[in-house]
């Protein structure tokens, strides 16, 4: 009887109409299903985090962004923003030309350095934002009520193992993932205008703002192909966000300069100048196809599902088709884009595989009430044999949702398993300590090292900051600032320079080497000791520190012994 009086009372004056239980229903079915999403896409990176107590991966970049967040903060405090970097003065990232391009990264990060910790903090951050990623195309799913809703959760976190990894780097990737997500949502639902403040967040932030443009673009040509007219005003609004971003920045204009050598340098079909980080190489077939075999059947079905007979219809798997299809060439060339090409490939078969079963079932749209009341003429024609057939097919269909699955589930712990080894792996969490805290006490403050890897640098600007550093966060930063320099640190530091002390005491400006005990440096290494220009002054499992003398000397005894040693092999293995 309540039910029957709903309408009397929804008519009253002032009482809102009440929603129909189907929506009611229907809504708190998404926000169980986000909520469970959010739960699993948390434990899944928190398992993985934890791999290591160190701050995770592979690179040290973590190391370098969480103890400039604190120094952004301290800094504010005192009054000074930003702050002077002086860490890097041979380079580009000078203290004149200094360029903080995740900005607004870093001030994101703040929060987390008010942890006793700093590694506890950026471990939580990483946590935090690689969630967030994922769930933002999970929530993209939702939004647009795809059906198997569990399908794409559980096939976007097992799209690949290398972007499991890459999410779990305290570093900026997970917002490019974030704000290209909910762009793609504005454009979905045509709310262009607060594209604008969403461009210029991106433009602070990281410098892959350049995404949401590319996205934009794909945007528009897929409107002119399905609507054939021109849509510009995401254009217009990126663009000014973009440059308003790039503008109202307290690093202008030197960002504009840092921008465009990033691009310069990076964006090339060729070899680089120099050589850079492993993610800027690209993958041979082989790890390519096992690093992403999951993201890569998920293309192949959406290359075969989609239907662009509909061109209005066709809208979103479109878009998805041709920007997955760019990032995935883009991963080809680059490893960098290992956390981008998979998660989106995910959402193309998803929404292509939507499109084509809302074809092929147009009542499914319809709300269930209003199925309720058809169902008797549905039913007019319907046989026994015919019930018989669609119950048949109902439990075909739910095997090989089953079989998807659990699929998927193989794949996911394959992934998870493989990238919390990876992780486990990864260099401890007081690498490079020891090493950092007697340089603090033996090193005079202020002085130069000449640190034998460019790649170190985090983990020694985390650990000891008093000191400034040869070569840091990327090698092109010296390239660019010295060219001939830069030639001379390789040279130097692959070993092709047999007596290395003079050149670095007199073009670097220092006496103090820091190098790490990899094999990467044995050729350097034997050549200092050798040379009679260097002392040892520390050593430990991880690392060594050498000093060059004020007058050459002759080498410490056990580098002579090495020497007729080798020299005897030598002659042993002559004809």
């Amino acid at each position: 009887m309540e039910e029957i009086q709903e309408p009397a009372n929804d008519s009253e004056p002032g009482r809102k109409p009440r929603a129909p239980n189907w929506i009611k229903s229907d809504s708190a079915v998404r926000a169980a299903d986000l909520l469970a999403g959010a739960i699993a896409i948390a434990l899944v990176f928190w398992w993985l985090q934890y791999s290591t107590q160190a701050i995770c991966c592979g690179d040290f970049d973590g190391y370098y962004h969480i103890r400039w967040a604190r120094m952004l903060w301290d800094n504010m405090r005192a009054g000074h923003f930003p702050p002077a970097f002086p860490w890097l003065p041979l380079t580009t990232l000078n203290p004149h030309d200094y360029v903080d391009h995740h900005l607004l990264y870093h001030i994101i990060l703040i929060p987390f350095t008010w942890f006793r910790d700093l590694q506890l903090g950026a471990k939580v951050a990483a946590i935090l934002f690689a969630s967030l990623a994922v769930f933002s195309c999970y929530w993209l799913v939702v939004r647009y009520e795809i059906r198997y809703r569990l399908i794409w959760l559980l096939a976007l976190l097992a799209c690949s193992a290398p972007f499991l990894y890459r999410m779990n780097m305290t570093k900026a990737p997970p917002f490019a993932i974030i704000f290209t997500i909910f762009g793609t949502y504005l454009l979905f639902e045509r709310k262009y205008w607060p594209l604008l403040p969403l461009a210029f967040v991106f433009a602070l932030t990281y410098d892959l703002f350049v995404l949401l443009g590319v996205a934009v673009v794909i945007w528009t040509i897929v409107i002119g192909w399905t609507e054939e007219r021109f849509e510009w005003r995401p254009l217009v609004w990126v663009g000014l966000g973009s440059v308003l971003g790039l503008i109202i920045n307290p690093y202008f204009p030197h960002n504009l300069y840092l921008f465009y050598e990033h691009a310069r340098v990076k964006i090339t079909a060729a070899d680089f100048a120099t050589k850079v980080g492993q993610e800027w190489y690209p993958y041979d077939t082989r790890e390519f196809m096992v690093n992403c075999y999951v993201a890569l059947v998920a293309m192949l079905i959406g290359y075969l599902a989609f239907d662009g007979t509909d061109r209005k219809r066709s809208q979103r798997p479109l878009y998805f088709l041709i920007l997955s299809t760019l990032l995935l060439l883009m991963m080809a060339r680059w490893k960098r884009f290992a956390e981008y090409f998979p998660p989106f490939a995910i959402l193309f078969v998803a929404f292509t595989l939507e499109n084509f079963w809302r074809g092929r079932a147009v009542f499914t749209r319809l709300p269930e009430f209003v199925m309720e009341d058809l169902q008797p003429f549905l039913d007019r024609h319907e046989t026994a044999a015919n019930a018989k057939e669609i119950k048949s097919e109902e439990t075909w269909k739910y095997l090989k949702v089953g079989f998807v699955a659990f699929a998927l589930l193989l794949a996911l712990g394959a992934n998870v398993y493989r990238t919390a080894g990876d992780i486990h792996d990864s260099d401890s969490r007081d690498y490079y300590a020891k090493g950092a805290a007697w340089m603090r006490a033996n090193i005079p403050p202020g002085e130069i090292v000449f640190n034998t890897d460019w790649d170190d640098f985090p983990r020694l600007f985390y650990y000891d900051p008093t000191h400034v550093y040869t070569s840091g966060l990327d090698p092109t930063y010296l390239l660019d600032k010295n060219a001939d320099l830069s030639r001379l640190y390789d040279r130097i530091t692959t070993g092709e320079e047999e007596d290395p002390g003079p050149l670095i005491r007199d073009r670097f400006g220092t006496r103090w080497i820091f190098s790490d005990n990899t094999k990467d440096h044995d050729s350097f290494y034997d050549n200092a000791l050798r040379s009679g220009w260097f002392d040892k002054v520390y050593e430990d499992g991880d690392c060594s520190v050498l000093h060059i003398r004020d007058q050459k000397s002759e080498p410490p005894p056990e580098e002579k012994n090495n020497d007729k040693d080798k020299s005897s092999g030598a002659e042993d293995n002559s004809p």
